[in-house]
């Protein structure tokens, strides 16, 4: 993994290596206390399929109700491949594959993106991602196979 040298890159770094270890609260911690999590101003097709990892979110709450929503997954992959950004937003390029409950799968190259406050608070994640494969998965498609 490679990042730029700013307090917020390194935040999101931190982020990342609290999510290998399962330490939500920590995460949390990081977050304004009205973060928007995944909350998009056009339409978004997961979250009109009812993607419930995807779904709109709002506040430290809604944060850890995304987490909730993750816990019982399979990681097969989750790899950081580098964290990009100066100033208030960090945009970071993951590869990732799940195993989800009810057989569902996926495997991704996605970006996330953090958007920060003057006080280093989490207030905005974005996930850019494959919504059709999220969608699939989500339905219990194998979309690694095919299946």
């Amino acid at each position: 993994m490679t990042s730029t040298d700013t307090g917020n890159a390194t935040a999101v770094a931190d982020i990342y290596a609290a999510f290998g270890r399962g330490d939500v609260p920590a995460i949390l911690d990081r977050l304004a206390d009205d973060v928007a999590w995944d909350q998009w101003e056009l339409t978004h097709d997961s979250q009109r399929a009812g993607v419930e990892h995807l779904a709109a979110r709002r506040g430290v709450q809604g944060a850890a109700d995304f987490f909730a929503s993750v816990a019982g997954w399979t990681v097969r992959e989750f790899d950081v491949l580098d964290v990009i950004g100066s100033g208030r937003q960090v945009v970071v390029e993951v590869r990732v594959a799940f195993d989800l409950p009810g057989g569902g799968r996926f495997a991704d190259e996605e970006l996330h993106l953090w958007t920060f406050d003057d006080t280093g608070k989490v207030t905005r994640l974005r996930h850019y991602v494959d919504t059709a494969k999220h969608i699939r998965a989500a339905r219990g498609e194998d979309t690694v196979t095919g299946s």
